[in-house]
């Protein structure tokens, strides 16, 4: 859905300011808000980018006010040598990964994809896998998005969740096999990995 199209724009950048702040305390992400309901984001940790990535779009999912109306945003998560910036010279961060992402997001908007990993080389075969895990979360209900954000950030077990969110445990486990959890983790260990020989 557009942003220009969704009623309560203060809920939504209320959503992006929370995910900024989730993937402050996850990753020790530097980012910000601008024009509304546009956001980038730097990470100390290269390896850290598709987790950070999945996370927000978790947290803009879990928000949306309804299933008629799901928020969901294109992330190009650039990738190449710069410094990283802090807070307070952030606006100013012209680094490769700002070019590369800035140039990525372009390529999304002609792909009709809503994730993308922009690399110093090109690899085809992280990008294929991208393309399933885009196409995994981009089906995500509300409360799919919610056990992922909690599976990433917390770490609890499935007996943990249920209590922590006043579920059983079946429904716990259904929303994670609805999430295509185990995949999404799978997903996650292998570009982790992959992008740690990047760094």
């Amino acid at each position: 859905m557009a942003s220009r199209d969704i009623e309560d724009k203060r809920a939504l950048r209320r959503a992006i300011d929370n995910g900024i702040a989730c993937l402050t305390d996850f990753a020790g992400a530097t980012g910000m808000r601008y024009r509304g309901d546009a956001f980038q984001l730097a990470l100390p940790r290269t390896r850290d980018a598709m987790a950070a990535a999945i996370l927000m779009r978790a947290c803009l999912i879990e928000h949306s006010p309804s299933r008629r109306q799901m928020w969901d945003a294109r992330i190009a998560i650039g990738i190449g040598e710069g410094t990283f910036p802090s807070s307070m010279d952030f606006v100013d961060a012209d680094g490769e990964p700002f070019v590369r992402s800035g140039q990525g997001l372009d390529q999304l908007d002609d792909a009709q994809q809503r994730l993308g990993l922009f690399l110093p080389s090109p690899r085809e075969e992280l990008d294929l896998l991208v393309r399933f895990a885009d196409d995994i979360i981009s089906h995500w209900s509300h409360n799919a998005a919610e056990v992922v954000r909690l599976s990433l950030t917390t770490k609890l077990s499935q007996s943990a969740l249920a209590r922590r969110l006043e579920r059983s445990q079946p429904t716990i486990n259904r929303r994670l096999g609805a999430a295509r959890w185990s995949l999404i983790e799978d997903f996650l260990a292998l570009t982790r990995q992959r992008l740690e020989t990047l760094a």
